[in-house]
């Protein structure tokens, strides 16, 4: 049996992950992405140049087209040759062309916790509907990923109203999936054919692996009641914005991962579709992020933002090591993941009868009473086996003699998945298993139905205590505190992509969520059940797809608000408070910092009402390219529409980034003696009226912070005021340093972040 609640950044279970980030242009024949820019102002529409480069290549071979991108840009991809590639990357008008990589996945209380946390009244009648801010959304939500199941009841379109008149997309027919599998609620449903060189290939929408369908219904799922992963986390199913419409473009295919082009042809036609926000659960890996003009996801994503469309993402799963955040472009919403506060609980009882909490889920039938023999792994080593690989109970490590009939204790000293300790148990005949595991605490496995649970190594040391034991079956108990806990996966800033952006942006529930699943699924079924129709899994995967839902609540309530405004609200109004009313802490039980949650943990309702927002305008865009280092001749080939007369500031640098006019705030290469200073403008989107808000400043004592003006009034919607931030300290900084800047008239509170730091930026 699979892992049931996998980190899904990296799922070789389900995928094969090649990275082809590391070839360059000269290296390797094969697909490559040859990028070109803006699109042209005729729709559907080839550029001249985009024309005649695609006419004198088929030319050579007429098959060599994989696919071509028109809608939102320009391009295509195309099987070349290392040396053909080389070529086509000095012609003019193409700013890049890449091998074609292969990105990974990041991989219901959560909408209920979103809701305590956030002081909304939660009505208790079930037959009630507690979130009805997202009820009359007529946002559509474009999800790409691995497909989506129609059958699950998630996807039912009861009470809904007519699709949108301005939805140009189409439902995909295949083998599998007909227009009839789509309806008021799945609208859409494309997928991109695997490449021609694909061992196996897989034509349609729907979904082989569940990561997509589960995603789906957590944005946008309809309202099921009496849902529960067998008896466990029972209640109530629902997405963020149960009244949006779904889009699912499948970019990822069950053995060969998710292709750049395919990512890039689902940007392309989802912004001809009409989509109102995309969600992305997927990424590079962290070990190596491309450049901005080599990078699909970013690429795709700055284009769907200057056609209106608020792109969200999930920050990667390689945490808690600093500067492994993905998806960190400034027109991203980057999400980190979150518990909540419910627990899968399986406790250990000893023979003195103490009780160890350990977390896991089985459904194991074995005696209440502590009857178990306990042996620690490595007193069961085989003679010939390492002592560290028996302390992790890995494979031919462990003696049958000294295992079978007992509970064994293994230690996770090389962080694999909890399911792989147990294996090795079970086939010799043991009982069950404790795993010692400080760092997993919070996220819960599956184990099915053998007795596992998971401790944390404080409590690994009572067990030696005493000669037995027994493991008791998983409850899920709620309001567990506390919470939330920033996941010890979710991956962590400073971005480097500059770290002159402060990222992850926002964090949202990616620990042990409950959502809708693919109803074939029998790999994922405890011995003796049917197959799951609700599944329980963690990832940044998961808290993406949260915050795409408040996204979307936004936007059909602020209609016309640009992505950067909506992105401005969910930043400015998140929470740094736990159910403890006490700081947001990391897995460590330390103070979480912007780089671990950036501005905080996402509200449900705070982003509908925010007051004022920053307004990230096309000219930071562009200003943001001009300090990245790229000239104005390759801009404006990448942006769709250029002001008359702009060119990049002479003094162009990474340093002047900060300046942008972002929701939060990051310095890097800090000098004490020169200091910095920084600008922000607000917008007021709360009405006519007049509106006086003074500022506070959270800053650390080893800094030093001014705010001037330290008032801003505003009389107007759509009034500006602009502000500047001055950095200065006594003594050079040793360490990081964080803070926040609010703005508030009693009624808004408007909290942007910032991040210092001495390092200088490679």
């Amino acid at each position: 049996m699979k892992p049931l609640v996998t980190f899904i950044f990296g799922l070789t279970s389900f995928f094969i992950f090649v990275s082809l980030f590391t070839e360059t242009v000269a290296e390797k024949d094969g697909v490559y992405i040859v990028y070109m820019g803006a699109a042209p102002k005729t729709k559907g529409s080839l550029r001249h140049d985009h024309a005649q480069l695609l006419s004198s290549l088929l030319k050579r071979n007429k098959n060599a087209l994989v696919r071509s991108y028109k809608n939102g840009f320009s391009g295509f991809a195309a099987r070349l040759s290392a040396e053909e590639a080389h070529s086509i990357a000095q012609r003019a008008g193409v700013v890049s062309v890449f091998p074609d990589p292969v990105l990974e996945l990041h991989t219901t209380r959560s909408w209920d916790f979103l809701n305590y946390q956030t002081s909304v009244v939660i009505d208790s009648n079930p037959n009630s509907n507690s979130n009805s801010t997202s009820n009359d959304s007529g946002a559509i939500i474009g999800i790409l990923d691995t497909g989506i199941w129609p059958e699950s009841e998630s996807f039912n379109d009861k009470a809904m109203g007519p699709i949108p008149s301005r939805w140009n997309g189409t439902c995909a027919k295949a083998q599998d999936f007909n227009t009839s599998n789509c309806n008021k609620k799945i609208i859409g449903a494309r997928s991109y054919e695997d490449d021609e060189t694909s061992v196996i290939k897989y034509h349609s929408p729907r979904d082989m692996v569940g990561h997509g369908t589960h995603v789906a219904s957590t944005a946008a799922g309809s309202e099921v009641q009496g849902v529960s992963y067998y008896g466990l986390a029972e209640g109530t199913a629902k997405g963020g914005s149960p009244g949006s419409r779904i889009a699912m473009y499948r970019v990822c295919s069950p053995n060969n991962g998710c292709r750049g082009s395919s990512i890039l042809a689902a940007f392309d036609d989802a912004i001809a579709d009409g989509v109102d926000v995309l969600s992305l659960s997927l990424g590079a890996p962290s070990f190596f992020k491309p450049q901005i003009t080599d990078d699909p996801i970013a690429l795709g994503a700055f284009h769907a933002v200057q056609h209106g469309i608020t792109v969200v993402c999930s920050a990667g799963n390689d945490g808690p090591d600093p500067g492994t955040v993905v998806n960190a472009a400034p027109w991203i919403v980057t999400v980190a993941a979150s518990t909540i506060d419910r627990a899968f609980e399986s406790d250990v009882v000893l023979g003195d009868n103490t009780v160890i909490k350990g977390e896991g889920i089985n459904f194991a039938n074995i005696q209440k009473s502590p009857v178990y023999p306990i042996v620690y792994g490595k007193s069961a080593k085989k003679k010939d086996a390492d002592v560290n690989d028996s302390r992790n109970c890995n494979t031919n490590s462990l003696d049958q003699e000294l295992v079978k009939g007992k509970i064994v204790v293994c230690e996770n000293l090389d962080k694999t998945y909890a399911n792989e300790h147990m294996d090795e148990v079970k086939q010799l005949g043991g009982i069950g298993v404790v795993l010692i595991d400080y760092d997993s605490k919070g996220m819960a496995s599956s184990f099915g139905t053998f007795p596992m649970t998971v401790i944390s190594s404080e409590d690994g040391a009572k067990i030696c205590r005493n000669p037995v034991a027994t493991i008791l079956r998983t409850t899920s108990p709620t309001k567990y505190t506390p919470a939330p806990i920033i996941a010890y996966f979710s991956s962590r800033g400073p971005s480097t992509i500059p770290k002159n952006i402060l990222k992850p942006d926002i964090a949202a529930p990616g620990v042990n969520i409950l959502a809708a699943w693919m109803g074939n699924d029998t790999a994922e079924a405890p011995e003796g059940k049917d197959p799951p129709l609700y599944n329980l899994i963690s990832g940044t995967s998961m808290a993406c797809p949260h915050v795409s839902g408040i996204a979307a609540t936004v936007k059909s309530k602020n209609p016309t608000w640009s992505p950067s405004a909506i992105k401005s609200a969910i930043m400015t109004t998140a929470n740094q408070i736990n159910n403890l009313k006490a700081p947001i802490t990391t897995e460590k039980g330390v103070a979480a910092t912007p780089y671990d949650f950036g501005a905080g943990e996402v509200s449900l309702t705070g982003p509908l009402q925010p007051g004022l927002v920053y307004e990230t305008t096309a000219i930071d865009y562009l200003n943001f390219l001009c300090h990245h280092g790229y000239n104005i001749t390759t801009i404006k080939t990448i942006a769709n529409a250029i002001p008359d007369g702009f060119t990049c500031p002479k003094a162009s640098s990474i340093d002047l980034i900060s300046n942008i006019n972002y929701p939060s705030i990051a310095i890097t290469n800090f000098n004490e003696k020169a200091g910095r200073k920084v600008n922000r403008t607000l917008t007021n989107v709360a009405g006519d009226g007049n509106l006086v808000y003074t500022v506070t400043i959270d800053s650390p004592a080893n800094l030093d912070v001014k705010v001037v003006p330290n008032k801003l009034q505003f009389t107007k919607n759509g009034d500006k005021s602009s502000y500047e931030v001055s950095f200065s300290a006594a003594n050079p900084l040793k360490e990081d340093v964080f803070g926040s800047i609010a703005w508030s008239n009693g009624k808004y509170k408007v909290r942007s972040p910032f991040a210092v730091s001495s390092k200088r930026d490679n």
